[in-house]
């Protein structure tokens, strides 16, 4: 949600800064714009939309500036146009920002320098921030910056120029993502590494509280107090390619058919098929925390709660320990029974969540361990936790979450192994779930082998303007991310809901015009399922049943079958997830939809 990129070099900085925004799409935006400065006056191009229409605008520029920052943004305060689009210039013209995350206190900022005389002209937040820099500057940037941010109550990440000093960007962040990049005598600020990866691999990511100047010469950091601080150069360890569509039509559908490799990723080197468990180095000194725990939590939003709620139910069944799944954005605000012998497990694909953030900032002030399951290496959370492990997805760019899903919950599964044989689960059945947690890449393939298959019964139901997914067990929450694919793409309604539960009110719903999908493994519940099943047929419902291979009672009672291969319950959500994942897509395609921007959303929630 939003973007940030910033150049300063040698080269003509527009175009470098127009193409990282664009790398930046995937984010979700509603408008966007360039600040540059040349021959020592501050230029602003701006505007509501796509960074392809700000594009043809910089075209007729004959400038060639060698500094500038750039900006997508996501409206929070203020409608999405021109007025409120970022870059905001402050009323003097003398200074320029960019600016993600939410300021809390701005009307009391606001009233206080509309008081003093300041005139704004946007309805945002972010304006208030560059109005305090005008007023507190007095011939140094990063100074002005500094102070203004003491007195800002929120979250923060921002760029800023003045044409009083035409060779420096100013950058800070409290909660919102920044990344420095170091090139060849060219330097680069970023809320999100893919937006510069193309000219560097050399990174220095900001903490909280700190600034970042660029110039010229090179990059600094510096701690509130503007000491200067040393920071580690991070190597990024992907290629340009991991962010293009690679001739796929989507990201989206990239991503869903890279998992056969990203659940090997996430699972390699990870398995111990000998003794039948599983090593997290990333948690390793923190195991005896977890076992000895009287409270562990698991919190998360989105896609990613879903995959803790499996973790939940692996942990308590498998390991025999209780766990307790929280929405991140609602943990900190009810009071939650946390101390020092708690431990709070954070998932996030982005590293970057706001409200697991401050469900981890809840947890660590009241003593708990902290332990985070991220994508992206240095974000955020990886960092505020006191240890974790890596899902190793690599750049999902769709923002609906595909592969990330199916990674967390692979490593939800390690876990949960790790922690089943230390809690006594025999060896022989350890050495039985590693085998079934290698053979989830295959089952995988064998079941995107079916795309056109699930593309067929996507145009048959395109119209629908409402879905029903049920599953029982571990299905359930697949039936619930399941419904999320298909509401988040395609802007049809569709709930999730345990299968059991479907005659406590659902069923009210039922007729010939609703589709239902039915995750109906054979497992322990199948008799029951089928059981749900003959209770829609008799309702009129048009059923469509994620089967087990071989199945063919299923098929004479549902109006359509997607099969997926024989797995054990411990594995069975990484596999029969994909389905429903390509259902939603094609469906999604069907209906013309913007599946890699789906509208109103964004990526990375950097906001409360």
């Amino acid at each position: 949600m939003c973007g940030i990129v910033g150049y300063i070099g040698k080269r003509n900085a527009l175009p470098i800064v127009v193409e990282g925004l664009k790398r930046l799409e995937y984010r979700g935006y509603d408008s966007c714009g360039v600040a540059s400065l040349f021959h020592g006056e501050l230029s602003v191009e701006k505007m509501a939309g796509k960074v392809v229409g700000l594009q043809s605008l910089l075209a007729k520029k004959r400038d060639n500036p060698i500094i500038a920052i750039g900006h997508t943004r996501w409206a929070t305060h203020g409608i999405p146009d021109k007025t409120n689009a970022h870059p905001h210039l402050s009323q003097s013209g003398e200074f320029a920002i960019v600016h993600n995350g939410i300021i809390e206190n701005y009307r009391v900022l606001k009233k206080g320098l509309e008081d003093n005389g300041y005139v704004f002209s946007s309805q945002t937040d972010t304006e208030v921030i560059v109005a305090l820099i005008q007023t507190l500057y007095k011939g140094n940037l990063e100074d002005a910056v500094g102070n203004a941010l003491k007195h800002v109550t929120g979250a923060y990440g921002i760029a800023v120029m003045t044409k009083h000093e035409p060779h420096k960007i100013v950058c800070a962040r409290r909660g919102a993502p920044l990344v420095m990049g170091i090139g060849t005598d060219e330097y680069f600020v970023a809320s999100d590494v893919a937006a510069i990866i193309q000219h560097t691999k050399q990174v220095i990511y900001l903490d909280d509280g700190e600034l970042g100047i660029l110039t010229s010469d090179g990059v600094e950091t510096l701690a509130c107090d503007r000491e200067s601080i040393s920071k580690d150069i991070q190597h990024l360890t992907f290629d340009v390619e991991a962010i293009e569509k690679s001739g796929y039509e989507h990201f989206m559908l990239k991503e869903i058919f890279q998992q056969p490799q990203t659940a090997f990723d996430s699972m390699r080197g990870r398995l111990n098929v000998k003794d039948g468990s599983a090593h997290l180095g990333g948690i390793n000194d923190h195991i005896g925390s977890i076992l000895h725990a009287d409270q562990r939590y698991i919190t998360a939003c989105g896609t990613s709660w879903h995959s803790a709620l499996i973790g939940e139910m692996m942990i308590e069944q498998f390991a025999r320990l209780p766990a307790e799944v929280e929405y991140a954005s609602e943990f900190r605000y009810r009071e939650p029974l946390v101390d020092n012998r708690s431990v709070i497990f954070a998932i996030s694909q982005s590293g970057e969540t706001a409200d697991t953030l401050s469900a981890i900032e809840e947890g660590k002030s009241r003593g708990a361990t902290t332990l985070g399951i991220v994508n992206v290496v240095g974000s955020s959370i990886a960092r505020a936790t006191d240890a974790g492990v890596y899902i190793h997805a690599g750049p999902e760019i769709g923002v609906a979450s595909t592969k990330a899903f199916t990674s967390q919950v692979a490593v939800m599964s390690l876990l949960t192994l790790k922690l089943a044989r230390l809690m006594g689960m025999s060896k022989k059945d350890g050495i039985e779930i590693v085998e079934a947690m290698q053979r989830v890449p295959e089952q995988i393939e064998s079941v995107l082998n079916q795309s056109d298959v699930i593309a067929e019964i996507a145009r048959t139901y395109s119209k629908a303007s409402n879905f029903l997914y049920l599953g029982r067990g571990v299905n359930f929450p697949v039936a619930l991310e399941g419904a999320l694919k298909m509401k988040e793409i395609s802007y049809i309604h569709a709930e999730g809901y345990p299968a059991a539960e479907m005659k406590h009110g659902p069923i009210a719903l039922i007729d010939e015009k609703m589709p239902i999908i039915m995750i109906a493994p054979k497992d322990k519940t199948y008799a029951k399922v089928m059981g749900n099943i003959e209770e829609l047929k008799a309702r009129k419902g048009r059923v469509i049943a994620i089967a087990t291979e071989g199945d063919k009672e299923i098929a004479k009672i549902a109006d359509h079958t997607i099969y997926v291969p024989a797995t054990l319950a411990f594995t069975a959500p990484m596999v029969n997830v994909i389905p429903l994942q390509l259902l939603a897509y094609y469906i999604a395609v069907e209906k013309g939809c913007n599946v890699d921007q789906p509208r109103n959303l964004a990526k990375s929630v950097t906001v409360e």
